[in-house]
């Protein structure tokens, strides 16, 4: 076994052995798993590795590591262990920073997986060979990589804007563009050969990233599948589509004091904040 089998191999171990003791174990799934406020308030920066360990369920664990698990030939045979466990942690704690940027103000937002780990590496491997072809389980046919990667991050992009399921969409991207990046580093000549791939890939992605730093308020919007679907909402579905509308709300009236300060807030607003603080526990 070569010794990317070999790293990739004690990686899935640990991940499975992780997954199991938050399986079976409430407190070490919380104490472990990524979650806004223990991060940004208590600086408990080890979460941004340690969710990576911890998943949902066994079938969202099997997911994740049969999607590592194809890329991992390709990506030791061309970079070698030491380069694959770089790209996997740099897009773990990449996509955990994006989720950071994007929930801030979410205190409570937690999430697990190891999503942004395997796209970082998915997407390392779209920039260094762009013309492989990426399967779908169960399906007799594959797409170009490049063609993956521009769909992908559309899909994020609008995944993250409409917040239409529990899908970390945000921690996709992150890891995504910064395994992409770190890969690119280690091997500068592929922009040359691939560039066209890498600009359509990054150039939306950073703009969106810019975006969101800019005007936080563009995540403020409908999702139109939710509206043509709205008939089959449960009394929990409105309740959690209701506070986090609420929430967003909060969100660019925060970012609107921080920009202009009290004094550019609307009555309307400034009746919402006195709402919203009477509210908190």
């Amino acid at each position: 076994m070569t010794d990317t089998g070999i790293i990739a191999l004690l990686l899935i171990l640990l991940n499975i052995l992780f997954s199991y003791k938050g399986f079976t174990n409430r407190t070490f799934f919380t104490t472990y798993r990524f979650e806004v406020d223990p991060i940004l308030i208590h600086k408990d920066f080890k979460r941004l590795v340690t969710s990576g360990f911890l998943h949902i369920s066994w079938l969202h664990l099997i997911f994740n590591m049969i999607s590592l698990s194809a890329f991992i030939g390709l990506i030791g045979a061309n970079l070698g262990g030491l380069r694959f466990l770089v790209i996997y942690f740099s897009g773990l704690v990449g996509g955990g920073l994006f989720s950071l940027l994007i929930h801030r103000h979410h205190g409570n937002y937690s999430a697990v997986g190891a999503s942004g780990a395997v796209c970082g590496i998915i997407f390392a491997a779209i920039a260094l060979f762009p013309g492989m072809g990426v399967g779908f389980f169960g399906l007799p046919f594959s797409i170009p990589g490049w063609l993956y990667g521009i769909l992908y991050v559309l899909f994020s992009i609008y995944g993250i804007r409409s917040g239409k399921n529990n899908v970390g969409h945000d921690a996709h991207l992150g890891g995504a563009l910064v395994g992409m990046f770190v890969a690119l580093l280690m091997e500068p000549e592929a922009f040359a050969q691939n560039y066209c791939t890498i600009l359509i890939i990054a150039v939306p992605s950073i703009a969106f990233i810019w975006l969101v730093i800019k005007r936080p308020d563009m995540l403020v919007v409908d999702n139109r599948w939710f509206k043509t679907h709205r008939k089959n909402y449960s009394i929990d579905d409105r309740y959690n589509e209701e506070k986090n509308n609420a929430q967003r709300d909060i969100d660019r009236i925060l970012d609107k004091i921080n920009k202009r300060g009290m004094d550019s807030l609307t009555r309307a607003e400034l009746e919402k904040l006195k709402k919203h603080s009477k509210n908190m526990p």
